[in-house]
Parts: C-alpha cells; sequence; structure tokens
C-alpha cells in the first residue's frame, strides 16, 4: 500500500489517533483481503504488500481498539491462518458506511464541494 497522486479530487476517510491512522481506506481494503482469503500472506500478496508492512498495519489496528480486530492462528496441519474478529467485522462494516455517505456519487454535498474546486491546471505542453 504505498501513497498514491490522484490526478482528480477525492474524497478519502481516515481515523487519526496521535500519529497513527488507525483505519482509512488501504487498512480497510486489507480487513476485506483478510476475511475474504483467511491468510494475511495471501491478503498481502493480492494487494501487493509485504507481509511485514501487512502486519504493521494490523498491528497498528489492534493497539488502538480494547479488542483485536484480526486474529491469527499457527500452522499445523491446518497450516494456520488469519480471521476479522466480531470488532473487527463491525469496524469495516461501520467503515465502509461511513465512506459511502461521503462518495460524490450519492452525497450531494461532496459533488457540490468538488465543483467549488477550480479546474486542475492543463499538464498538456
Amino acid at each position: 500500500m504505498t501513497r498514491t497522486h490522484h490526478t482528480q479530487p477525492r474524497f478519502q476517510l481516515r481515523l487519526v489517533s496521535g500519529k497513527d491512522v488507525v483505519i482509512g481506506p488501504g487498512k480497510a481494503d486489507l480487513l476485506e483481503a483478510i476475511d475474504r482469503t483467511g491468510s494475511i500472506s495471501s491478503a498481502s500478496r493480492a494487494m501487493g504488500l509485504s507481509y511485514k508492512k501487512a502486519w504493521q498495519l494490523i498491528a497498528t489496528m489492534n493497539q488502538h481498539f480494547a479488542e483485536p480486530i484480526v486474529t491469527t492462528s499457527s500452522g499445523g496441519n491446518q497450516h494456520g491462518g488469519a480471521e476479522l474478529t466480531t470488532r473487527g467485522k463491525t469496524l469495516l462494516e461501520q467503515y465502509r458506511a461511513l465512506q459511502s455517505r461521503i462518495d460524490p456519487d450519492t452525497a450531494p454535498e461532496a459533488t457540490t464541494l468538488l465543483n467549488l474546486l477550480q479546474p486542475p491546471p492543463d499538464t498538456e505542453q
């Protein structure tokens, strides 16, 4: 998950505590990938993240909540895995619901704010 340059203005929802982004678009995508794959390594591969970076993002989320967001089980015959806790599923659901409320396709206020911006400068030379 790298910072991206956006060619068009857009809204991004982030919950910040201190210097940490507790949840934002990339972390929500990671949670969805873990929920879908049942694995941190599979989720990180699918997103183009290093396994170490995925773990760092999970650790940041887990440290900011009273209960873990993601839990893991170790290998053995079952090969281990990861899953969202009930709190993790609630976090993801609520984040996505709030995110949809600022989507310009569904929120007229968001469209109005974007329309107040001046057009981007012409980049063609």
